[in-house]
């Protein structure tokens, strides 16, 4: 059975000793654990964020993005080795809350909207490559799996498709790197989801279940059934988290472009979409 988490970015782009009860609603709300976000990993409440999660019974996985002050894909050696050492930051934060055994995702390979006008380059393939092996190296001593998420080309030109994702995997090689798709990047970037899915086959590590317009998943274009038909071929038992943001978080709307509200509430989005797509969970999987 696969576990469902709910990224708690749906209600806050900074998660602060004031968001700890947020843990105890989306289990409410029928969630077997969040994804939280590390923005701002030396503000993590950590002891909080321990207890609610020890209160609630609930699991943790984590989300990284980097800035262009930390870009491993950055032309200044300085920025890149800040790269690597606050993905390590984030790392020991995560540790601290969750004592390892869980995920680390998102946009963690580059500067998340970041753009230099072409594609990438072989240098900066290398750059990254050598960034993320030393992050993932460290990770691995702490009990987590680093998961890359190949995002949609107006968000980053680097990781756009499950293979590339894959290949950076690969040339990485280290066994606790994984690729980290998302329903809303893979309806842009991807010809089917099915074969996206089975093709990247024991490298999925985590799955984030967006709608196409980022709205209640399980009520627009994304085909759930062929999603959770190719995740049981390929037997993935992973977790499967709903991602949204809303338009206040002036920051996420803008990367995002988040104009409008795509729920009545955010309650709404996380509970309906859960239910829709356990349903669909159910009819193909029994």
């Amino acid at each position: 059975m696969h576990k469902y988490g709910l990224e708690l970015l749906l209600w806050t782009g900074s998660f602060t000793k004031k968001d700890a009860p947020l843990i105890g609603h989306a289990k409410e709300l029928g969630f077997d654990g969040v994804e939280i976000h590390l923005g701002h990993p030396d503000q993590i409440p950590v002891e909080e964020t321990k207890t609610a999660l020890k209160e609630n019974d609930m699991e943790v996985n984590f989300a990284v993005t980097l800035s262009d002050d930390t870009n491993p894909l950055s032309n200044d050696a300085r920025i890149r080795k800040k790269g690597v050492e606050f993905f390590k930051e984030c790392i020991d934060v995560a540790y601290d809350i969750s004592g390892g055994e869980c995920g680390i995702g998102g946009v963690n390979y580059a500067s998340w909207g970041y753009f230099t006008g072409t594609a990438r380059t072989e240098q900066e393939w290398d750059w990254a490559v050598q960034n993320y092996r030393e992050a993932a190296r460290y990770a691995q001593d702490k009990g987590f799996m680093l998961v890359v998420e190949p995002v949609n080309r107006f968000e980053t030109y680097f990781l756009n498709t499950a293979a590339d994702g894959v290949q950076f995997c690969k040339d990485i090689g280290e066994p606790n790197v994984k690729v980290h798709l998302d329903t809303y990047h893979m309806i842009r970037e991807e010809k089917n989801f099915y074969h996206a899915i089975v093709d990247t086959g024991d490298y999925l590590g985590y799955f984030h279940a967006c709608e196409n317009e980022r709205g209640i998943p399980g009520t627009g274009l994304v085909q759930w059934e062929e999603v959770y038909r190719a995740m049981k071929d390929i037997n993935y038992q992973g977790w499967i988290t709903i991602e949204s943001f809303v338009p206040d978080i002036e920051d996420l709307a803008r990367l995002c472009a988040i104009w409008r509200q795509l729920a009545p509430s955010a309650d709404v989005l996380a509970s309906e979409g859960l239910k829709n797509i356990k349903a669909i969970d159910k009819k193909i999987n029994g």
